[in-house]
């Protein structure tokens, strides 16, 4: 798992990092933030259940949010057949950005539940694992 969680805490950071020509790029800096933490953490078994249950709790919430609002994913694949949202974004198609986001949110949730089945519990150990 070591080498999982590292792979992920560096992915995260990257994407953290990348996020700074967002149009909310404190708000994604923040999330992709969030998720490097917590697998930086995991490498050292310092990380909780309660920090993977907020983040699946917040980016779950959020996903749902960017799925159904005006412009969303929902709009994405019902009113435009799921094109292409790899080209650049315009303000002719403003789903591109919440679809995108949408999945990056799937992604964060995605590991953060991986991580909780497959970490393993040391009894008596000094980690706060909880």
């Amino acid at each position: 798992m070591k080498i999982a969680n590292g792979f992920f805490a560096v992915i995260f950071l990257v994407s953290a990092a990348i996020q700074h020509n967002d149009p909310d790029p404190l708000l994604w800096m923040s999330i992709y933030g969030y998720g490097a933490l917590i697998y930086t953490l995991a490498i050292f078994r310092k990380d909780s259940r309660i920090l993977h249950y907020a983040g699946l709790a917040v980016f779950v919430s959020y996903a749902v949010y960017l799925f159904f609002i005006h412009n969303g994913v929902y709009t994405w694949f019902s009113l435009h057949s799921a094109e292409n949202i790899t080209g650049s974004m315009s303000d002719e198609k403003p789903w591109i950005e919440a679809t995108r986001e949408f999945f990056g949110l799937l992604i964060l949730s995605f590991a953060l539940l991986l991580n909780l089945i497959f970490r393993k519990q040391r009894k008596g150990s000094t980690s706060s694992y909880s």
